[in-house]
């Protein structure tokens, strides 16, 4: 339940003065939550993102030109329009040292005659121009007497608008917001003590919402480095009482003797990596501990995190329990079934497909609930309420930023101190560990397999596709086989879709049988017979959308070719790249964009051509595009933040995580003041599932 002193705050905008139902829509629009309308908290977390200075007041010679300016006039002279005329409406006003024109087009003469009556003095703000040597501003946007000069933000905050909502009618409902905010106790311990002289909470609102100067609002300003602070304490807070919600559970010390793990590395045609080892190392000592394991495995594409878990899951078996592995789609579980069953039917392990679709479905939940499958690997079917296992000992859940919080903790409720090993193939920023996965020990693979091929990647303008196919068709006659990646059109499936199909018909007027499709709106039948076709070597080219980014793997394909590549985000484009390079011929990526490229993804494309250093590129990645867009935070469990950017407060978030550790350690129970105020964060940042883990006990 919600602290009453926060009531005011998540009220609904309808409550401010001047916001009636036709305004509220809007801020709905601007502000609310999907589902929820806009409430006063939305407003005040709805920060200005510029200013407009109107502190300087020169005299009109002096004005610099194209900026805002404010300048004190006597209005000299009106001259409106003839009754036909299209001409603007012009008043000329003048100071002793120039005059300036103001313009109005599509005017209302009785307002300008009303608030520029001639012989009387104004102060006019507008963007000051040249034109035909007259300066002039069109469309003042302040004409004040003395009385509207005293109430003017010389400082006035810009913010994002939606259509129909004019700035005064937002600035208005803001200022209204903030007149309900309540003293609030203060909930930073020691660590806001090594931030230099930070503002209330309050204060911090109101320092950026009424910004005395224009730095006032930056993002290393004091109230938005307070605030951002706040939301990194709310989130790893939350974190951290996810985590201890979960060790609090003593687990079960699970060692195997090792013997079926030998089996399955005998069987392996490569030798561990240094770091596949350290990383085993470290999860097997997380699978002997009583306390219960949650760790996070991240590697770049290819650096062979599949195997880490098979063995992983090997050596729960052999301590007498069950292992599961959930993958986001069924196209990743099979391939990961497919890629994993002959390892552990070396050793003797009895594995089992479960998804959807699954054909002798009942016999298998009976087969998994009897303990005569040892590992089961499935999608989020794993988890639904008729799949029971005998002794589920660990979860491994692959593609972790795809799932939420809840279904990860869903599988781990499937057995008795379940241990839990999240995987990403998304290499994630050092920044961002700590945000998506603060409530995780991380272990990392930096090194690829042995054996892996080298890619070359080329960029070539659209124009030259010709030059491609002809490549292709040369490349095909050697037997090559080739990825055909389709343009991100827009977030919409639909429109991917028919950009996937549109390239493969034309690409089978020039190649016929040999090209086949593979999209996200085929069925699951049609899908595993296109990728069936395509790894047997009956189709060369695979015409598809991102479907194929994550977990496809034919190690006969050579060949990844990337249209419009200047619409995909690098951690994506490098994704689609890992798809090759996984055989013994040496592989190449095309790059295909439209001209002329922008900046931004002239950046891209010359950092994917530079490296194939997925951590490289992901750090990258956060520097070209921000925090928000990295993983996605429209995913399932993602957290996105209003007031801290992470590319800027990237210290501010270990500062966070550092003091969410110490205050659980102190008083893990959040009581006493502190802990209520701590309670109010939460609620404030609307983290309210980490308060019901503490009411749950």
């Amino acid at each position: 339940m919600r602290p009453s002193l926060l009531n005011p705050l998540f009220a609904p905008v309808t409550g401010l003065p001047g916001v009636g139902p036709k305004i509220a829509k809007l801020l709905d629009k601007l502000v609310g939550e999907s589902g929820t309308g806009a409430r006063v908290l939305d407003l005040l977390f709805h920060l200005p993102y510029a200013t407009i200075d109107r502190r300087s007041r020169a005299k009109i010679a002096e004005a610099p030109f194209d900026r805002v300016v404010l300048i004190e006039a006597r209005v000299v002279e009106h001259r409106a329009p003839g009754p036909r005329s299209k001409a603007p409406y012009k008043v000329l006003v003048e100071d002793e040292t120039g005059d300036v024109l103001l313009v109005f087009f599509l005017a209302n003469p009785q307002w300008i005659e009303k608030s520029l009556p001639v012989g009387e003095t104004r102060w006019i703000s507008g963007k000051l121009e040249l034109w035909d040597g007259h300066r002039q501003i069109v469309h003042p946007d302040r004409v004040l007497d003395a009385e509207g000069l005293s109430r003017m933000q010389a400082v006035e905050p810009v913010y994002g608008l939606t259509e129909g909502l004019q700035p005064r009618v937002l600035g208005k409902a803001i200022s209204a917001a903030l007149e309900r905010l309540p003293d609030l106790p203060e909930w930073h311990t020691q660590a806001i003590a090594k931030l230099p002289a930070p503002p209330s909470f309050a204060a911090a609102l109101h320092a950026l919402h009424q910004p005395e100067n224009p730095e006032a609002i930056a993002p290393t300003a004091p109230a938005r480095v307070r605030l951002a602070h706040d939301e990194l304490l709310a989130h790893q807070l939350a974190l951290a009482l996810t985590r201890e919600r979960l060790r609090r559970a003593t687990g079960r010390a699970m060692l195997g003797d090792g013997s079926r793990a030998e089996k399955i590395l005998a069987t392996v045609p490569f030798k561990l990596t240094p770091a596949q080892t350290r990383a085993l190392a470290e999860i097997r000592a997380d699978l002997a501990s009583s306390s219960r394991m949650l760790r996070l495995l991240q590697g770049d594409v290819g650096s062979g995190k599949t195997v880490v878990a098979l063995l992983a899951m090997t050596g729960v078996v052999e301590a007498g329990r069950q292992a599961a592995l959930m993958a986001p789609t069924e196209l990743l579980a099979r391939q990961h079934y497919d890629a994993l069953a002959k390892y552990a039917e070396s050793a003797g392990l009895k594995t089992a497909l479960l998804t959807g679709r699954s054909a002798e479905r009942a016999p298998m939940l009976a087969a998994l609930a009897d303990g005569d499958i040892d590992i089961a690997i499935g999608t989020h079917a794993l988890f639904q309420e008729r799949v029971a296992f005998r002794d589920l000992g660990l979860a491994v859940v692959d593609e972790q930023h795809r799932f939420g919080v809840h279904q990860r903790l869903a599988l781990g409720a499937k057995g008795e101190a379940v241990d839990i090993l999240v995987m990403t193939a998304t290499p994630i920023p050092r920044s961002l560990v700590l945000t998506y996965f603060g409530d995780m020990d991380v272990s990392t693979l930096g090194e690829k397999p042995p054996g892996r091929q080298p890619i070359e990647t080329r960029a070539l303008p659209l124009e030259r596709i010709g030059e491609v196919t002809a490549r292709l068709s040369r490349a095909l006659a050697a037997g090559s086989r080739a990825y055909w990646v389709c343009p991100l059109v827009e977030e919409s499936e639909a429109i991917d879709v028919a950009a996937a199909e549109e390239r493969c018909a034309a690409l089978k007027e020039i190649f016929g049988d040999k090209v086949g499709l593979l999209h996200g709106r085929m069925n699951s039948e049609e899908r595993d017979r296109a990728m069936q076709a395509f790894a047997a070597g009956k189709t060369q080219i695979l015409v598809a959308t991102t479907v194929i980014e994550v977990g496809v793997d034919v190690p006969e394909a050579n060949i990844m070719v990337i249209e419009h590549a200047e619409r995909f985000g690098l951690a994506q484009l490098h994704q689609l790249r890992g798809r090759v390079g996984r055989g013994k011929v040496k592989s190449s990526c095309l790059l295909l964009y439209k001209s002329p490229l922008g900046e931004t993804a002239k950046a891209r494309i010359a950092i994917l051509r530079d490296t194939e250093d997925g951590f490289r590129i992901a750090e990258e990645d956060l520097r070209l595009r921000g925090e928000g867009d990295v993983l996605g935070t429209k995913q399932s469990g993602m957290p996105g933040f209003k007031m801290a950017r992470l590319d800027v407060h990237g210290d501010l978030l270990k500062l966070a995580h550092e003091e969410a550790r110490h205050i659980l350690v102190a008083n893990p129970r959040l009581e006493g003041e502190q802990g209520k105020a701590l309670l109010l964060l939460l609620h404030l940042f609307e983290r309210e599932a980490a308060v019901k883990l503490l009411q749950a006990g």
